[in-house]
């Protein structure tokens, strides 16, 4: 059996944007639900991802793989900073 998103969680309908931001001093993901956000997560990782729920220690959404958005989710800890797009995070 596969993970499956919550119903009422909206995939998004077409690709993140096609640069690499500007890594932020200063972020908060909360400031990103149902936004493109980047990620950096403290192992080194980056990537593309619409978060659509919070909870506490826990984010999920949708994240980019290159060729569609597949859900995800992963433990709050584990991020560095994020960027919001189209909205960039103001803090």
């Amino acid at each position: 059996m596969g993970f499956f998103p919550p119903q009422g969680t909206m995939r998004p309908q077409s690709p993140p944007p096609n640069f690499r931001p500007t890594k932020p001093s200063v972020s908060y993901v909360i400031d990103c639900v149902y936004q493109n956000t980047y990620v950096w997560l403290r192992n080194g990782r980056e990537f593309w991802f619409y978060p659509t729920r919070i909870e506490m220690g826990e984010v999920s959404g949708y994240r980019w793989n290159g060729a569609y958005w597949a859900f995800y989710g992963f433990d709050e800890g584990l991020i560095d900073a994020v960027a919001c797009y189209p909205t960039p995070t103001l803090y």
